[in-house]
């Protein structure tokens, strides 16, 4: 780690990215992302790397595809509509089974919607926005520091389960400016030898490719494909506990609705009411043993979403709707205020719809 430096999360995106090894950008640009293609297009041919600026989302993210399917480190970002765009080349990348990332800088929507933060790419992200059965895994940030930190995790993951890996922020967490502490520039090597590189006549030639017409490989595939997503679950959960120990009513949030939640327990405790936060960090795989554990103690449950609600269906399916679930939320570029979060601990506490 570097000493801090204040930068905007879409910056420290960009520069961990360099970090963890990553040489090769494309992108076009889409509020409030576009300081990472900005940034990117700086240093990128400082360093020896590509930069791009495709013609459109579509064209970006079939680049990543072929630089991926080489094995280099590769990146595009975008926010809600352009990563719409981009979901038919994302599912051509999951069933390629090749590491990539894809940042997503949320916006409130549907359709052009508006430039303000957003939460309401939760279900495009969490459960696949392509065709076809594939999972991303997806990391929520909630801080500037976060943003990178998550970003060279990202990588890891990618390379490490050979998938895409999905950063989903929001439009705070990109434009928001705190101290950061870059990562130290990576050094390892990662062996890719599925990687279309040349064979210079000393092997078999590699395939990269989605497509089977055989059914019956198809369906092996998509069969070995989740019991890879099985292990991720198993291994790659993260999530964060506030005051859950003795906790009768628990916020579930992420992102900068998480940041908002932790005052509003901070209040409710101050009222003398039990209030926790579970903040998930890997939106897929979602927390469910934890907010299944915490429903043997807990009477009730608040969702915080910058959204109408979408996460708390994976709330109610992970306490197996064992316990109430209130959902606190705004939409449309609107950020709850924690005196709002706090009204809905408060009804909650008191069992009140």
């Amino acid at each position: 780690m570097t000493d801090k430096v204040l930068m905007k999360g879409n910056e420290a995106i960009a520069e961990a990215a360099i970090a963890a090894g990553c040489r090769h950008y494309f992108g076009y640009p889409i509020t409030p992302q576009t300081e990472v293609a900005a940034y990117m297009s700086k240093r990128m041919p400082k360093i020896g790397g590509t930069f791009l600026q495709a013609e459109s989302e579509i064209s970006a993210i079939n680049m990543v595809y072929g630089v991926a399917g080489a094995g280099f480190r590769v990146m595009t970002s975008s926010s809600s509509p352009g990563i719409s765009l981009k979901q038919e080349g994302i599912s051509y990348i999951a069933g390629a089974d090749l590491p990539a990332l894809i940042v997503n800088v949320q916006r409130g929507g549907p359709g052009l919607g508006g430039i303000q933060p957003s939460q309401s790419d939760y279900f495009q992200a969490t459960k696949g926005g392509g065709h076809g059965d594939y999972h991303l895994i997806v990391l929520a940030p909630a801080s500037v520091q976060e943003m990178a930190d998550l970003t060279v995790k990202a990588f890891d993951l990618a390379d490490k389960y050979r998938m895409p890996v999905m950063l989903l922020a929001d439009g705070t967490m990109g434009q928001m400016m705190e101290p950061v502490s870059l990562p130290a520039p990576t050094t390892e090597k990662i062996g890719k030898p599925w990687a279309v590189t040349g064979t210079k006549g000393e092997r078999k030639h590699n395939i990269i490719n989605s497509l089977y017409l055989d059914p019956e490989k198809l369906e092996k595939t998509n069969f070995e494909r989740f019991e890879k997503y099985k292990k991720i679950e198993e291994n790659e959960t993260e999530y964060e506990e506030f005051m859950t120990d003795d906790a009768e009513v628990i916020v579930v949030a992420f992102g900068i609705a998480a940041r908002v939640s932790k005052n509003a327990v901070r209040a409710a405790r101050e009222k003398g009411i039990k209030a926790g936060l579970i903040r998930p960090i890997t939106l897929w795989p979602f927390p469910k043993k934890a907010l299944f554990n915490a429903s043997q103690k807990a009477k009730a449950f608040v969702s915080v979403e910058l959204s109408m609600g979408q996460m708390i269906e994976d709330v109610e399916l992970a306490i197996r709707c064992s316990r109430p679930v209130y959902l606190c939320n705004r939409a449309g570029g609107m950020i709850p205020s924690p005196e709002q979060v706090l009204d809905s601990i408060v009804k909650a506490a008191g069992g009140k719809e």
